[in-house]
This record gives structure tokens, sequence and C-alpha cells, in this order.
């Protein structure tokens, strides 16, 4: 009888250890690592520095004071024009005839491409005359203004009405055709007819497009009061700058100017405030 021994386990004993989980590491955005500073001090940054620059030339005689006032002294023309009511009650008059001339601009351009956006037949009556006049160097319609109403406010409200009724017109339009045509295909599935699709479909997908319009159109209604001002006006602004050019005050014609790019640059926030309230569904690229 035989007995059989099974060979000796001669293999290396290994030990096995329990795994290790790799360390967290916080993921940092590289945009984020590149920023060194806040953002607001890159973006007054350069102004500044070209208002140094400014004064500095002035003070060394490099630029003139006939040519061109310094900083200093148009914060100081700035600063008596508010201290005596003369630029508060201007910017009241100018800003009262931009308002009034975007409200009827604005309404009629935006009417218009409702009829035409909507409509074949308004296209067809309505977008060839629009398309005609708009190539119209609005600029050279001034002197028919004058003949048509006078000296008055109501050629410089019709100019900033004209000026700013032709990129509501363009932006609504393209916001309107812009739309996409599966979203009316499933709206009319849901059984929305045509002003249920005009009212929940066609214009909240235009409302893009009437925003873009509105910022062309306050940008233009500015340029326009430029103008406008300038037909024999006697408040406002322009009626500022018109008597600084006469008495050669330079520092009084910086102020005005200013006071039309911060205008400007206040009814643009204003809007862009309008889009992330109105626009929270679309999402947009911000940049990196």
């Amino acid at each position: 009888m035989s007995i059989d021994h099974a060979p000796p386990d001669i293999s290396p004993k290994v030990r096995l250890e329990p795994p290790v989980s790799p360390a967290l590491v916080a993921v940092v955005p590289t945009s984020a690592r590149r920023r060194s500073a806040p953002r607001w001090i890159r973006r007054t940054a350069g102004p500044l520095l070209l208002l140094g620059l400014w004064q500095l030339a002035s003070t060394l005689g490099w630029l003139a004071a006939d040519t061109l006032a310094p900083p200093s002294t148009i914060a100081a023309a700035g600063a008596d024009l508010i201290a005596d009511g003369t630029l508060p009650g201007a910017m009241a008059v100018s800003l009262q005839r931009v308002a009034v001339g975007l409200l009827i601009g604005g309404t009629a351009g935006t009417a218009l491409a409702l009829l035409s956006g909507l409509s074949r037949l308004g296209e067809d009556l309505i977008d060839a005359s629009v398309q005609m006049l708009r190539t119209v160097p609005w600029v050279g319609l001034i002197p028919l203004f004058i003949i048509w109403m006078g000296i008055g406010e109501a050629p410089k409200v019709a100019l900033i009405a004209l000026g700013t009724a032709f990129h509501m017109y363009l932006n609504v339009y393209a916001g309107i055709r812009g739309v996409d045509e599966q979203l009316i295909e499933a709206g009319g599935a849901l059984g929305l007819g045509r002003w249920g699709l005009v009212r929940h479909v066609v214009l909240p997908g235009a409302l893009p497009g009437f925003m873009t319009g509105l910022r062309y159109s306050l940008a233009t209604a500015w340029l326009a009061l430029v103008f406008g001002e300038s037909i024999n006006a006697d408040a406002g602004i322009g009626f500022l700058m018109n008597q600084a050019r006469e008495f050669f005050r330079t520092d009084v014609i910086v102020v005005c100017l200013v006071v039309y790019a911060f205008l400007g640059l206040t009814a643009d926030l204003v809007v862009r405030a309008l889009e992330r309230l109105l626009l929270q569904w679309r999402p947009t690229f911000t940049g990196q």
C-alpha cells in the first residue's frame, strides 16, 4: 500500500495590501489661474493710464491748452457746470428728446417688423420700401425736416425716431424669420393655433433680436441727438457744445462729449440688465 504525498508548497507568500485611494486634487480652471487681479481693476487700468498720459502731455507742454484742455481743467469745468445747474438742465432736455424719439421710432420699427415678419403679404408691401429708405443717409434729411417742421423740437425728435426705427425693424424682422421651423411644427402638433404660435413661439424666439435692435437703436439715438441739437437748439447738451465752440472752450466741449458717452454707456448697461432678466433661458458664451 502506497501513500501519495503532496509536494511541498514552495511558492513565495504574497501579502495583499489594502488598496490606497488616490489623493483628491482640486481642479482649478485655467482661466482662474491666469487672473492675477480683479477684473474691474483690469478694465479701469487702460482709461486711467490714458488720462495719466494726457495730463502728463499737457503739463509738459506737449499738448497746448487751446488745442485740448487737460483733464484737470475739464474736471473743474464739469464741476462748475454741475454746481450752477447748467449741466443737469441740459441733460434733462437731451434725455427727453432721446426718450420721445426712441419711443416713436422703436414702436414704428417694431410694428412694421411684426407686420412684415408674420405675413407674406405684409413683407411684400413693407419690406422693399423699408430696405430702400434705410439706405438713404438720415442725416441728409435734416434740411427737409427743417422745411417741413421748422426749427423747433419736432425735427430733432423726428431725426432720432428715423435713426432708431430702421434698427428696430431689421433686428426684429430677422428675429422673427430666424425662429426654428421645428418649433413651429411642434407648437402646431400640440394644438396651438396661429395666434397661439405667435404668442408662445414666435415672439419669445424673436425677443433676442428685439433686444439687439434696442441696443443699436440707443447708440444711434445719441448720435442722432448730436446732429439734431445742431438745428438751432436753445437748450440741451448740443446747445452747450455750440456755445463752447463760439468761445473756444475745449474743456466744456469735452465735458459734453463725456456726458454723451456716459449717457450712452448707462443706457447700454440698462439694456444688458434687461437681457439678463428676459433672456435667462438662453445660455451664452461669456469668454475665457
